[in-house]
């Protein structure tokens, strides 16, 4: 494709975009980076010291008319994939028997309280959610105090909370399933529970424009107010230590032509470093330079080019497991089914034109910058010469792993569960409600690294 057919196609992209984006208010200044580079707003904060639901600022005042709408809500809460019984239903009941006071603020504040922060953060407990690092912050936006608060100045209690509700199309879906199921299928009934709560993890609101990923599904999706604007197909990490973790991080820049240095876990782990030693014309032939200090240590930097193993593009998001999307040279992988190849990073479909237009998108202020942009992105795309183009506009990456959802052809469906981390949380829901539950994993941080193999 020559130059003037492509710079013809990514104006219609931009165009598109610009359809889509200049309807989105002012974008707020990106967040402040952490020593390591990665957005404070998205990285692991202490976890919440949550006090007992019917104490200190969780214990209110409660009318017999608002304790009876919340009794209400909660007996239909299964609704919402959430379980009745968690809420103390039976002695919310007794202490509205009994009138208005003391012993009716406990019992409404308590089932309020409890009923608010599942809806908000969900029922699961962080042990139960294998291999997540997304520090939810809707508990810091919407305080339970405040939202018990809202309720009860407004006196419209399921109104108050159905603002809790995640506002995905997907959640929408996966409860109107959940409500056309026929009881007797548990095992379904319980896949779309563990689905909805998978999306109360996350924030509310994931953003005006972002890029989400859902590791079974094998796709990637760029999201602008709301419309899919384009999907491109995904490799992600092979089972085991590999696997890829769920992230929620922010596109910093877009590297063109990048350098790939080599993590030692392969270098020396795999004998990569020996064999390319051993072979100079090999390590030539493939792209890489290869170093050895005084100390022994041998250093692999595989050089811009088509056999780079991170392919011609990459999207810098600084985050602690050194995970980003990226190119790849292996291309026919991309037509397999079940594509768990790599070693943890995300490997994207036509990687080249979704960075370009990352990249585009990431720095249009107005319909005046357009030309501009692309041509600047274009020329340091063909260049050859790695190359970073910083992003302006702030665009979140959300890396996923539901088994039931909307493909993107926007039919409900199951997707495999190829890590295995349905159990876990299918198993938190057979259990007794969690209380006073952190905020963020336990789970150790492991650095994982793409591979060169397949």
């Amino acid at each position: 494709m020559n130059v003037t057919i492509r710079y013809c196609l990514l104006a219609g992209a931009g165009a598109l975009l610009l359809t889509n984006v200049m309807a989105v208010p002012a974008l707020p200044p990106a967040p402040a980076a952490s020593p390591s580079g990665a957005p404070t707003d998205l990285l692991p904060q202490a976890p919440a010291t949550q006090a007992p639901p019917a104490k200190q600022d969780n214990l209110q005042s409660w009318t017999l008319a608002d304790a009876r709408a919340l009794l209400t809500l909660l007996k239909g809460i299964d609704s919402e994939g959430l379980i009745p019984a968690d809420y103390d239903i039976d002695a919310l009941a007794k202490a509205i028997a009994a009138g208005e006071g003391p012993a009716l603020n406990a019992a409404a504040s308590h089932s309020f309280a409890w009923l608010i922060e599942d809806l908000r953060d969900g029922r699961t407990p962080m042990d139960s959610r294998q291999q997540w690092f997304v520090v939810d912050p809707d508990a810091d936006a919407m305080p339970t105090a405040k939202v018990m608060a809202d309720a009860l100045a407004s006196h419209d209690i399921a109104g108050v909370v159905a603002r809790l509700t995640p506002v995905y199309p997907d959640y929408a879906a996966l409860k109107q399933a959940l409500a056309v199921t026929a009881k007797s299928d548990k095992q379904r009934i319980a896949l779309i529970q563990a689905n909805m709560d998978r999306w109360r993890w996350l924030p509310r609101d994931l953003g005006k424009q972002y890029l989400i990923t859902n590791i079974p599904e094998y796709q990637l999706r760029l999201t602008v107010n709301g419309k899919i604007i384009r999907t491109y197909r995904t490799i992600v990490g092979k089972p085991g230590k590999t696997a890829t973790p769920q992230l929620a991080e922010v596109v910093e820049g877009v590297i063109f032509n990048p350098t790939w240095t080599v993590p030692q876990s392969i270098v020396k782990g795999e004998g990569l470093g020996a064999r390319l030693l051993s072979n100079p014309a090999s390590a030539k032939a493939q792209g890489y330079k290869v170093t050895r200090s005084s100390d022994g240590t041998v250093t692999v930097v595989q050089q811009p080019g088509p056999k780079n193993s991170l392919g011609v593009v990459k999207l810098d998001m600084p985050n602690p497991h050194s995970i980003f999307l990226h190119d790849t040279p292996n291309k026919a992988l991309f037509d397999t089914e079940n594509r768990a190849y790599s070693h943890g990073c995300v490997r994207v479909q036509d990687a080249r034109t979704m960075a370009m237009t990352v990249a585009i998108f990431g720095n249009i202020k107005s319909k005046s910058d357009i030309p501009g942009i692309q041509q600047h992105v274009t020329e340091v795309a063909d260049s050859g010469e790695y190359t970073r183009v910083p992003i302006t506009n702030r665009l979140p990456v959300y890396i996923t792993y539901f088994t039931m959802g909307q493909d993107i052809n926007g039919q409900l469906r199951s997707f495999a569960d190829i890590y295995g981390r349905d159990g876990s949380v299918l198993a938190s829901f057979k259990k007794p409600r969690v209380a006073n539950r952190p905020r963020q994993s336990s789970e150790e941080v492991v650095e994982i690294v793409d591979d060169l193999q397949t």
